[in-house]
C-alpha cells in the first residue's frame, strides 16, 4: 500500500516539526529548503572558534519542545540540554538606572519593592491576569485553529475569559498596573517578541511577559541551533528526504486540489498535501493566483539589524541578556512603524551566551549577538553606507549606556540586515513574524493553518496561527499536523 505523500516547503523549525510528526504517522515526507542548511531563521554561523545562533536566543515553555520529541518516542534530554538563564535579563535605561530581572520570585519581588511603592502587590495582580490568559490559551488558542468549530473544551474555557484589563490596548494595561516609568518601559518591550508595537497591540498579549516570569528563560548548551540539528537527525533516521539549496517555484493545483510542486529547475514532484513553511502570503504567489502579491509593508511585523561579533577578551560583568533602552521609546516605534525608518536612537539588545556556555567561544573570547529593531521595507537597499550608519547608531546607544569599548577586540563579525533576511529566508522585506499583531484581527486571526480554498494545502510557522516565537511555532506544527490527520485521514 502506498504511503500518503507530503511536501514541506521550507525547512524552518515549524516545517521540520511538522515533517517529524507526519513521519511518525508513516507519511512519505520531503522537505525542500532554498538555503544551504535546514533551520530557516533558526540557524548558525561559525568562525575561528566562535559559534553564533543567527536567530532566536532565548526559549520559554521548554515542555513544548519535549512533547515534540515524545510524539515520536524520543526523550529530548537524549538529544539537547536545556539550561535556565539567570538572571532573565539586565535592563539599562537612558537615565542611568539599571536593574536585573531574576527568575527567582523572591529576588524579583525584592527588586520590585525598590523600584516602586506597592510594586510587589501590583506585580502579583499582573501575574494573576497573565495566569488566567494562559489557562484560557492552553484550552483554546494554543491547542486548535480559531477557524475550526470550537469543541466542548474550548467552549468551557471561553466562559472563564478575563475581561477586566485584558481587552484594551497593551500599553494602557501595563500603565494601569505599574507606576514606575522603568517598569513600564521594561514591559512595553515584550510585544517586540512578536515583531509589534506596544502602542498598537491588544492587552491580551500581556500573556507574553507572564510566560517568561512564570516558566523562565532557557538556553540550549552549544547553541539553540542544536535543536535543529537534533530534528534533522531524527528526520533522517525516519527516512524523510531533506533537500537543501532547492527553491520551490510553483505550487500546482487542479480544480483547487493540490497536486504537487515545481522546483526552479522545472522538476515536478507530486504530493497529497503541501505544507507552506514560509510567509503565508507567498503561497498565493506560488499558486500563481492573478494579482497575488507578498505581504504589504503596512501589514508587516518588524525586521531587525543584527551584528554577530566575536571578541578576544572576556566581559565578566555582562549578563547573558541585556537591553539598553533608547531615550524615547514611543518615538522609536513611531519611526519604525509610522515613518518606516531605522531609529535615530535604537533600543539595543545584547545576548552573550558564552557567559554560561564556554563551548561556543575560545577560552579568552566572547560571542555577542547585538540587535536593534528595523522596519521591513522593500526599498531599503541596506548598502555599505546604510549599514555603517545603523552600526554607528547602535554603538552610540551602547556607549551612552555604559557598554564596554570592544571595537579593538573584535576578531570576527558579520551583519544581518532586513534585506539579507528577505533574500535568505524569502520573508517580505525581512519581516520576521509575517504580519504584525496590531488590532484584534491581526493578533488572533492570523492566516489559518489549513487553506480555505485549496484542498491539501496547509500552513505552519510564525506567520500563521498561533504566531511567532519558537514554542508557538511548535504549537503551529502540532495544530497543522492534527488538521492533516482530520482532513486527510492519515
Amino acid at each position: 500500500m502506498n504511503r500518503p505523500k507530503a511536501i514541506v516547503i521550507g525547512g524552518g523549525l515549524g516545517g521540520l516539526a511538522t515533517a517529524l510528526r507526519l513521519a511518525g504517522r508513516n507519511w512519505d515526507v520531503t522537505v525542500y529548503e532554498q538555503g544551504a542548511t535546514m533551520g530557516g531563521k533558526m540557524n548558525s554561523w561559525t568562525r575561528e572558534g566562535f559559534k553564533f545562533d543567527t536567530g532566536p536566543s532565548l526559549l520559554t515553555m521548554p515542555w513544548i519542545f519535549s512533547e515534540l520529541f515524545e510524539s515520536v518516542g524520543e526523550q529530548i534530554n537524549d538529544h539537547v540540554r536545556f539550561q535556565p538563564v539567570e538572571p532573565l535579563a539586565h535592563y539599562v535605561f537612558d537615565d542611568g538606572i539599571g536593574f536585573q530581572v531574576s527568575a527567582s520570585l523572591p529576588q524579583w519581588l525584592k527588586t520590585l519593592r525598590n523600584l516602586e511603592p506597592q510594586g510587589e502587590r501590583r506585580f502579583l495582580e499582573f501575574m494573576h491576569l497573565g495566569a488566567r490568559l494562559f489557562t484560557l490559551s492552553v484550552h483554546t488558542f494554543f491547542r486548535r485553529s480559531p477557524f475550526e468549530t470550537p469543541d466542548r473544551e474550548a467552549l468551557v474555557a471561553l466562559r472563564h475569559m478575563p475581561f477586566r484589563r485584558a481587552w484594551g490596548r497593551y500599553d494602557r494595561t501595563i500603565h494601569s498596573f505599574f507606576k514606575s516609568p522603568h517598569l513600564r518601559r521594561m514591559y512595553e518591550r515584550f510585544p517586540t517578541y512578536v515583531g509589534s508595537s506596544p502602542y498598537h497591540i491588544p492587552a491580551t498579549l500581556t500573556l507574553i511577559p507572564f510566560l517568561e516570569h512564570a516558566f523562565g528563560g532557557w538556553y540550549v548548551k552549544g547553541g539553540l541551533y542544536c535543536i535543529v540539528e537534533s530534528l534533522v537527525g531524527l528526520l533522517e533516521k525516519r527516512g524523510v528526504a531533506l533537500c537543501t539549496g532547492q527553491r520551490v517555484h510553483r505550487i500546482i493545483s487542479r480544480k483547487e486540489q493540490i497536486k504537487g510542486i515545481e522546483l526552479e529547475n522545472g522538476a515536478f514532484h507530486g504530493c497529497d498535501v503541501a505544507i507552506m513553511n514560509g510567509d503565508a502570503s507567498l503561497a498565493r504567489v506560488l499558486l500563481r493566483q492573478p494579482g497575488a502579491i507578498a505581504l504589504s509593508e503596512s501589514d508587516r511585523s518588524l525586521s531587525c539589524f543584527v551584528l554577530l561579533i566575536g571578541i578576544k577578551c572576556r566581559l565578566s560583568d555582562l549578563a547573558h541578556h541585556t537591553v539598553y533602552f533608547s531615550a524615547d521609546y514611543r518615538e522609536e516605534f513611531a519611526e519604525l512603524f509610522n515613518r518606516r525608518r531605522f531609529p535615530q536612537d535604537p533600543t539595543v539588545y545584547v545576548s552573550m551566551p558564552s557567559k554560561g556556555d564556554r563551548t561556543i567561544a575560545p577560552p579568552n573570547g566572547e560571542t555577542l549577538f547585538i540587535m536593534a529593531n528595523a522596519p521591513a521595507n522593500d526599498s531599503d537597499a541596506w548598502d555599505e553606507q546604510k549599514i555603517a550608519s545603523a552600526r554607528h547608531r547602535v554603538f552610540q546607544r551602547l556607549r551612552k549606556s555604559g557598554f564596554p569599548d570592544i571595537e579593538r577586540d573584535i576578531v570576527v563579525s558579520t551583519v544581518w540586515t532586513p534585506r539579507r533576511m528577505a533574500e535568505s529566508y524569502n520573508m517580505p522585506g525581512g519581516a520576521i513574524y509575517g504580519t504584525h499583531s496590531h488590532g484584534w484581527r491581526r493578533a488572533f486571526l492570523r492566516p489559518p493553518n489549513k487553506d480555505r480554498r485549496h484542498r491539501g494545502l496547509y500552513y505552519v510557522g510564525g506567520s500563521t496561527h498561533p504566531g511567532g516565537g519558537t514554542p508557538t511555532v511548535l504549537m503551529s506544527a502540532h495544530i497543522t499536523s492534527e488538521l492533516i490527520r482530520k482532513y486527510e485521514g492519515a
